[in-house]
């Protein structure tokens, strides 16, 4: 049994198709990218939901995961967002990071903010999960193909030239997948049109949030000591998201629920990567 095996498992939308195009250990390539570039990590999160018009339970708590991960471990953590979900980042981490609300503006005005942010904040590495990336026609599309480019920030340009990124993905249409988009294309269960935006590291999950707590279990690994919060501290974390008042991507309703599966049904996750690096000997 695998991190990636765990990760991976329920996988409803069928993005284990794309397992055989990464390497068999690609979160602790993932872990070990960040761990070789210490310093301040950047991680982006935040997709937002039409039918509802609030951003999603999917990507805020795995990003908090991977965030006080790296802050326990020495990191300065920036989060990203937009308009959608920065407030909802705020009122979760409160003064224990900085949260940045990056304008939804044209290609010009968001290329010289990101730009500008870079130049500041001289990020060592730089982490999306969950966050809808640009296509190849230029534009943000869901999961059914509707164009959500007016409720989007354009934090791809984060990505543009940086050496050290991860992305974080469930479907296809998320920053990072545009490492196999041409194999996502050819899988029937998945986005049709792909997003293009390249990272340097790919994690895919059944659910984004557990590629989050994938990433921090092989971190976990590396640094021989448990960085994932306990079952009851991340199902509390998904009740704050929806209190926030984010809603869960399959129904769109404010439900406890992450990509349709329950607060239990998602604590298996976070369950068996505990009991995974219990057999490997990490603990607290």
């Amino acid at each position: 049994m695998s991190i990636e095996d765990v990760i991976l498992d329920r996988d409803r939308r069928g993005i284990s198709a794309l397992r055989q195009h990464l390497p068999e250990d690609y979160c602790d390539r993932a872990a070990r990218l960040i761990l070789d570039h210490p310093g301040t990590a950047i991680v982006v999160t935040g997709f937002y939901i039409l039918g509802a018009r609030a951003t999603e339970t999917d990507g805020p708590p795995g990003a908090i995961v991977i965030g006080d991960a790296l802050q326990s471990v020495g990191y300065e953590v920036v989060y990203v967002s937009d308009q959608h979900t920065a407030p909802l980042l705020t009122s979760i981490v409160g003064s224990r990071a900085r949260v940045i609300d990056f304008p939804i503006t044209d290609e010009e005005s968001s290329k010289k903010f990101a730009d500008e942010l870079l130049s500041e904040i001289k990020p060592s590495v730089i982490i999306a999960i969950e966050r809808c990336g640009v296509t190849e026609d230029s534009k943000f599309r869901n999961w059914a193909g509707e164009d959500i480019s007016k409720y989007n920030a354009k934090l791809d340009y984060l990505f543009a030239d940086h050496p050290n990124t991860v992305g974080i993905g469930d479907g296809g249409n998320e920053i990072g997948m545009g490492n196999l988009a041409h194999v996502i294309t050819t899988v029937p269960s998945l986005v049709k049109i792909p997003c293009t935006t390249t990272t340097t590291k790919l994690i895919i999950a059944s659910v984004s949030n557990w590629g989050g707590y994938g990433l921090v279990a092989a971190l976990s690994k590396q640094k021989g000591k448990n960085l994932l919060p306990s079952v009851e501290a991340e199902q509390e974390l998904v009740k704050r998201t929806v209190n926030m008042g984010a809603v869960d991507g399959i129904t769109t309703k404010s439900v406890y629920k992450v990509d349709g599966f329950t607060l239990e049904e998602n604590s298996q996750t976070v369950e068996r990567l505990h009991e995974l690096l219990a057999q490997q000997g990490v603990t607290a």
